[in-house]
């Protein structure tokens, strides 16, 4: 994916004024510290080793929510969008649970799992599950029936159908859902880790607000939002690639 100069333009000027208002006192530094001192922060705690534990930490935990919560999503929205019977037993009771905001549920996921690593990784799985499902059923099901019928003249058995067929319709609609879920399971991420942490980096925002070292709470939000804009590049990149065949409308 190659980027293009123009894009940098207005983040560049967002931290411009950003500095120039924080210099000229119009910010308070304890409520917002210019981002010099933010970058003065992120060079100390990468020269301890603090920062890249606690990125390591947050970015494991992440990797396995999203795996268990993006396979259970796309089997089960893989079911009911394939089968009739599956549709009439997994739908229901996933599209009621939707409805529910998961980050409402950490109080009863507290006494289901506990306050350790399983809280975290399970507001993750839950943050992703939905959106996977949600893009795998809906990819299913706008498939143009006609073309599944052509695929059954054709003598395709049910498994070519679903690989020559299915799979290649329902793909934009799943990266679609995979975008969605990363950028969910990060959100949940920083919910999770503010909740009894003892590393990551929610645990070490909550460390530096008790010390009133906001430059490093700033420090934690930036690294939570490049860590979604990169992973949500990789697959953009990844979609490209995968669905080299489909030309879509660009910007003029």
């Amino acid at each position: 994916m190659r980027l293009r100069p123009r894009r940098l333009i207005t983040p560049i000027a967002l931290v411009a004024v950003w500095e120039g208002a924080a210099q000229a006192g119009v910010l308070s530094p304890d409520k917002l510290p210019p981002p010099s001192k933010v970058a003065e922060a992120a060079w100390r705690l990468t020269l301890d080793g603090s920062l890249g534990l606690h990125l390591l930490e947050s970015v494991e935990r992440a990797a396995l929510g999203l795996l268990i919560g993006g396979l259970l999503g796309l089997f089960l929205g893989a079911v009911a969008g394939l089968f009739r019977n599956g549709d009439d037993l997994v739908d229901p009771p996933v599209q009621a649970a939707r409805m529910l905001p998961h980050l409402g549920l950490v109080p009863l996921l507290i006494i289901w799992v506990g306050i350790g690593e399983s809280l975290k990784v399970s507001l993750v799985a839950l943050g992703a599950f939905f959106p996977i499902y949600l893009n795998t059923y809906a990819g299913i099901r706008d498939i143009d029936e006609r073309l599944v019928e052509a695929a059954r003249t054709c003598g395709l058995t049910q498994l070519e159908r679903i690989r020559h067929v299915v799979l290649p319709g329902a793909m934009p609609s799943l990266f679609l859902g995979l975008r969605l879920a990363f950028a969910a399971g990060w959100l949940s991420l920083v919910v999770g880790e503010q909740v009894n942490g003892q590393s990551g980096l929610g645990f070490m925002m909550m460390e530096a607000r008790d010390f009133s070292q906001t430059e490093i709470v700033v420090l934690g939000l930036i690294v939570y939002a490049s860590l979604g804009l990169l992973s949500d590049l990789a697959l953009r990149t990844a979609e490209r690639r995968a669905l080299s065949w489909r030309r879509g409308l660009k910007a003029s």
